[in-house]
């Protein structure tokens, strides 16, 4: 790619700059910890990296990280994986989230909106209280330092409440959210054998109310381990027989008891995906979790007292455990539950308006369906208070960024950031010192070596490569469960670049320093030896209006040749016919080259995703290369499992 430097789209001042926390914090850790004073950003991250254990005992001393007992060095041991942090040193997650409700009582900790957009704040005294109340109540039900909790939840007060209870004791949570079925709950649940569920009786979304009782008496009955069951009467039934009532465990007024553990306990367990078999579980720690979000929001996300934080997730996915560490900055945490786009496409924008957001995260897709839809954010909608909007599940194509820019305000900071489930944080994204260059992702993460290899593990600039982080951070799993012997977890990240983690991300790394994320590496496009993203044929595609969503996959041939089928879904009224056809040829060839071209374009009923909204490339290319539906894909996994026939059936047809 091109390494001239073009134009920023956006340029923080130099009041900006200086009022940023991660700028005082280069002043501070230069002055008691040797870090650069001068060179901005790029200084700071270098030293970051290369004194990694100073750099992080910075971080736990700048926000009074409380160790209980003190830790013995900074890493005991720091091969990968098994990174030893902060050996000896014991804390509490929970009680670092809650802090805030010493000096700010009566503000609110939790702003939550439901689909009539009117936000009902819970005040960081209440939310201690309840944490206080539930906690107690857990360890009158047995719950011990270990024993897994688990919410089939939506995005609601109630849901953070139980988090921060189970963290409290030392338990370790887990979530879903109630659009997910029987089965795919299951087969996240039963891994990690919960003895406590929380369960609501049903949500609404789309304007309309989803009864979920049926499915939630098919998780008590499958899930044996449970010694207690948690109503809560979202849609105002009664409690089924022998559950207890949310109103009844969260009503005393009792101070919050900290359960002080290693550093290494684990806090959650969070899933990948699953769409090969069942999803991995993977488990972070209460420390390791708690410097990481607090470097990232702190820091990258510049988020504090003052700041109200909205990102619009499910607790289905890594993004609402990110939401909710935003307590850990004293930050008030907006939780939306709800369609993303009722009553009408541009809804995530009201709330943004209606709660007064600093910091408003969203999909890719989001903004690319705003853009389509021909949404007016800043002209519908009072946005003064929103400094940040931020992107990810998906690269933001430059399009995005455009939009962004002249729909929202020309002094915005676009952060699309990247990262993972898998460290539940971002390998590159938010810098609010930085300039926004369209289509890039601003920098690196401190802490965070991110490098761009070549398959012999040499090191790329300006040139497409593996995302690898040659370093640990804190985050990165502590382990699967059930992989007694680490082989899923190594095999996961390390089977590629011994003791290096290989993420399964086309990066590039421009000599400017940002990032720009091409998509997957596992289901990458390999024609003639060049190496496409499928982002980059979607953002060219997409454009056009009669194209609603694509999908494209790169199928070896037993010949040795190369099959490069394009799917694409319509618009209503859209038809494939030799026009649109000759189009998205054109528009492909033309902004991308003639290698990017596909070989067939296919329309489809419809694009399959994980539950988490991500297109699945990888089963479909299993499906054509005639891999049994069984074995290509969780059937508990994917939105939509009917769509999926379309694609095996043209396996079985296709000569």
């Amino acid at each position: 790619m091109s390494t001239v430097n073009p134009q920023p789209l956006w340029q923080p001042t130099a009041e900006r700059i200086a009022e940023a926390r991660i700028t005082r914090f280069q002043a501070w850790a230069a002055e008691h910890h040797g870090a650069p004073a001068d060179g901005g950003y790029a200084a700071l991250h270098r030293w970051s990296v290369e004194e990694l254990e100073t750099f992080w005992k910075a971080v736990t001393e700048w926000f009074d990280v409380r160790f209980t007992t003190p830790y013995e060095r900074v890493l005991g041991d720091r091969s990968m994986p098994g990174a030893q942090w902060f050996p000896g040193a014991t804390l509490n997650y929970a009680e670092h989230a809650l802090r805030a409700a010493d000096s700010r009582a009566d503000e609110p900790a939790l702003l939550h909106v439901d689909e009539t957009h009117d936000p009902r704040p819970v005040t960081w005294a209440d939310l201690r209280r309840q944490v206080g109340s539930l906690a107690a109540e857990l360890r009158a039900l047995g719950v011990r330092p270990g024993d897994r909790v688990s919410g089939y939840l939506p995005n609601i007060p109630e849901a953070v409440v139980a988090l921060l209870a189970t963290a409290a004791v030392g338990g370790v949570w887990t979530s879903c959210a109630p659009d997910f079925g029987a089965r795919s709950v299951l087969d996240r649940f039963q891994q990690v054998e919960p003895v406590v569920l929380f369960t609501v009786d049903g949500y609404r979304y789309g304007g309309k109310e989803h009864d979920r009782r049926e499915i939630v008496a098919e998780l008590r009955r499958e899930l044996p381990t449970l010694r207690a069951v948690v109503h809560i009467p979202l849609l105002g039934t009664d409690a089924p027989d022998g559950a207890l009532e949310w109103s009844a465990l969260t009503a005393a007024d009792t101070a919050p008891v900290f359960e002080q553990v290693p550093f290494d306990h684990p806090l959650w367990v969070l899933y990948s995906s699953g769409t090969t078999g069942l999803p991995k579980a993977i488990v972070q720690s209460q420390g390791g979790i708690l410097v990481e979000h607090l470097k990232q929001l702190g820091l990258h996300c510049d988020l504090g007292p003052e700041d109200r934080f909205f990102w619009y997730t499910s607790t289905g996915w890594m993004m609402w455990n990110f939401l909710v560490s935003g307590l850990l900055t004293g930050t008030t945490v907006v939780l939306y539950d709800g369609s993303p786009g009722h009553p009408d496409t541009g809804a995530q924008w009201r709330i943004a308006e209606r709660t007064g957001a600093t910091l408003y995260g969203s999909s890719a897709a989001y903004v690319m369906a705003c853009r389509k839809a021909g949404v007016h954010p800043s002209r519908d909608h009072d946005l003064s208070a929103v400094k940040c909007v931020a992107t990810t599940g998906s690269p933001l194509p430059p399009d995005g960024f455009r939009w962004l820019h002249d729909e929202v305000r020309h002094d915005l900071w676009i952060a699309s950031v990247s990262g993972g489930t898998d460290v539940c944080s971002c390998f590159a994204g938010a810098v609010p010192t930085l300039p926004v260059h369209i289509g890039e992702l601003q920098a690196p993460c401190l802490g965070t070596d991110l490098q761009s290899w070549d398959p012999s593990g040499k090191p790329l600039t300006d040139e497409v490569g593996e995302l690898v982080v040659t370093n640990p951070m804190p985050s990165m799993p502590i382990h699967f469960w059930n992989d007694p012997d680490g082989s899923r977890y190594h095999d996961s990240y390390f089977d590629t670049y011994p003791g290096v983690w290989r993420h399964g991300d086309w990066i590039t790394l421009t000599s400017r320093g940002s990032v720009v994320i091409h998509g997957r590496s596992d289901s990458t496009l390999n024609r003639q030896g060049v190496r496409m993203g499928s982002a980059d044929i979607y953002e060219a595609v997409e454009r056009l209006p009669e194209i609603k969503e694509s999908l494209v996959v790169g199928i070896e041939q037993p010949d040795g040749g190369y099959w490069m089928p394009l799917f694409v879904h319509l618009a209503p009224g859209a038809t494939l016919d030799d026009d649109l056809t000759d189009r998205i040829r054109k528009t492909i060839r033309t902004q991308l080259s003639p290698r990017h071209v596909p070989d067939e374009i296919i329309e489809v009923p419809g694009i399959p995703h994980t539950l988490t909204g991500k297109r699945i490339e990888v089963p479909v290319k299993r499906l054509l290369q005639g891999t049994p539906l069984e074995k290509a894909v969780n059937p508990g996994s994917i939105d939509n499992l009917d769509l999926l026939a379309h694609y095996q059936e043209l396996a079985r047809t296709r000569p």
